[in-house]
């Protein structure tokens, strides 16, 4: 977590500089990675297929890292600046969920593909979205306090958008889903929160290290869930790749459409898509597996490599055309987490 910044701090300081650099290297390490492991599972996916199990502890330490990183600073945001957050909030759990429909719908997908990708556009935002954010020259405050606020909804709005958008494809059992993320994602990230107030300076001094566990968990999260979706790999993987660039894009280009409809600024309409676009896919592919059936969590793995090689490319761009319009005050209150990946 960096330290409080105000809009003339031009210089940050030795640590800040060190978790940004190692952030900034995690971001771009973070799809070779995925790719090489899927890689190796999808040739050879014997060796892996013990590793499914234990995909909710995996889950959990991200989680927990998250937790770490965060502040109670970090949500004022929502006192100072209400209606972003709500609008980021709002369009996570509206505009993804019914895009993941709607995709499914117009490809055709198979049922358990389509319950996948659907549950993919149910879950939360993704910690990713605060380095993209952050690299794009964002509101990275706001993007910290929307994916914190998404995450400790996802136990009530994931499950019943998972019911309501993809129970006719699969049956969903919500209320058994709804006590799961509350194992997987609201206590580690309460736990994490909870442990940085008792021993800060601890957590502090390994937070450049934790960017590099939540990378290596997430990568193991995807090769755990390849070879119990190899099948439907072989078959479908093509449609699977095209519904998942085309949810994620749209996420991206809806978002900014409706921060610029709410007269966000451009700097905040850019946050938002990235909120929008970027989804914790490491979830829906626990979830997937568990609830739906194997084949379900292809369409989370093939996500969770995408967004990360679509945020670096509008990380990327946003850098080349930086928001020339963000005439609203910074906040004051630290800059947030800037260095988990999910």
């Amino acid at each position: 977590m960096s330290q409080p910044t105000t809009p003339q701090a031009a210089t940050p300081s030795p640590e800040s500089a060190r978790k940004e650099r190692s952030a900034k290297i995690a971001v771009t390490v973070f799809p070779l990675l995925v790719i090489a492991g899927a890689a190796m599972a999808v040739i050879n996916p014997q060796p892996f297929s013990g590793w499914a199990p234990h995909v909710t502890t995996l889950l959990q330490i991200i989680m927990f890292g998250m937790g770490l990183t965060l502040t109670l600073g970090d949500f004022s945001y929502v006192f100072k600046r209400p209606l972003p957050i709500l609008i980021g909030v709002v369009a996570q759990f509206v505009i993804m969920p019914l895009l993941g429909l709607g995709i499914s719908v117009m490809l055709g997908l198979p049922a358990a593909l389509a319950a996948g990708v659907i549950l993919v556009g149910c879950a939360p935002g993704g910690t990713s979205s605060n380095v993209v954010t952050y690299l794009a020259k964002g509101d990275t405050a706001l993007s910290v306090t929307m994916t914190s606020i998404s995450t400790l909804l996802a136990p009530l709005m994931t499950p019943l958008l998972t019911l309501w958008l993809a129970g006719a494809y699969m049956p969903v059992d919500a209320g058994s889903m709804a006590m799961s993320i509350v194992k997987i994602v609201l206590i580690p990230v309460i736990g994490g929160l909870v442990i940085r107030l008792i021993i800060p300076k601890v957590v502090e001094a390994i937070e450049p290290v934790l960017p590099w566990i939540s990378v290596l968990a997430i990568t193991s999260v995807v090769i755990a869930v390849i070879p119990g979706s190899h099948e439907a790999l072989m078959t479908a993987g093509l449609l699977v790749f095209v519904a998942v660039i085309l949810h994620n894009l749209s996420g991206y280009g809806l978002g900014y459409l409706l921060g610029r409809l709410t007269k966000r600024s451009d700097k905040q309409s850019r946050t938002v898509a990235v909120e929008v676009g970027m989804q914790n896919s490491g979830l829906a592919a626990g979830l997937a597996a568990q609830y739906f059936t194997p084949e379900a969590a292809l369409p989370a793995a093939i996500f969770s490599t995408w967004h990360n090689i679509s945020g670096a490319i509008f990380a990327a761009l946003s850098r080349r055309n930086p928001p020339a319009d963000d005439h609203e005050p910074a906040p004051t209150h630290k800059t947030a987490r800037e260095d988990v990946l999910s």
